[in-house]
């Protein structure tokens, strides 16, 4: 059988939308430096409030991907 390796990185998304557009539009953007992406792990979410009112969401992601 043979052995992988892992780079793991964190990377934060952000969206007015939501939180789940916020990791999207993270993920789109590791795609388009990295190949072979294995897990996505999300381990933190916050919002950006501005007078006390929430203007974004962002959510914060450990990304997975195979080392060549």
């Amino acid at each position: 059988m043979e052995s992988s390796v892992y780079k793991i990185v964190e990377i934060v998304g952000f969206s007015e939308v939501s939180w789940e557009e916020a990791a999207k539009s993270a993920v789109a953007a590791v795609d388009k430096s990295v190949r072979d992406m294995r897990v996505a792990e999300v381990i933190k979410m916050d919002m950006r409030l501005e007078d006390n009112r929430i203007v974004g969401y962002r959510t914060k992601l450990k990304v997975s991907f195979k080392l060549e």
